[in-house]
């Protein structure tokens, strides 16, 4: 039943609620079950040909880094 109700992606309130327990002791219990759902979970094997997107270190200035030289930031000191 507590796998269920995590399953169905609830806060920790919401299943206490459903529970009809405290909010504590239902954070200690899904805290104990999701950990050890993440310490059973198998290393993914990755394997095959991957293929990646370019990336740009500097949002809102794709392909001209001269934008970024200009931009002028203000002193702190200025307020």
């Amino acid at each position: 039943m507590r796998l269920y109700l995590i399953g169905l992606n609830l806060s920790n309130e919401q299943i206490a609620r459903e529970l009809d327990l405290d909010k504590d002791d239902a954070h200690q219990m899904t805290t104990l079950l999701r950990s050890g759902v993440v310490d059973l979970k198998p290393e993914p094997t990755l394997e095959g040909t991957v293929e990646c997107d370019e990336a740009y270190i500097v949002a809102g200035h794709k392909g001209h880094p001269e934008a970024v030289k200009k931009k002028v930031v203000p002193d702190a000191d200025d307020d």
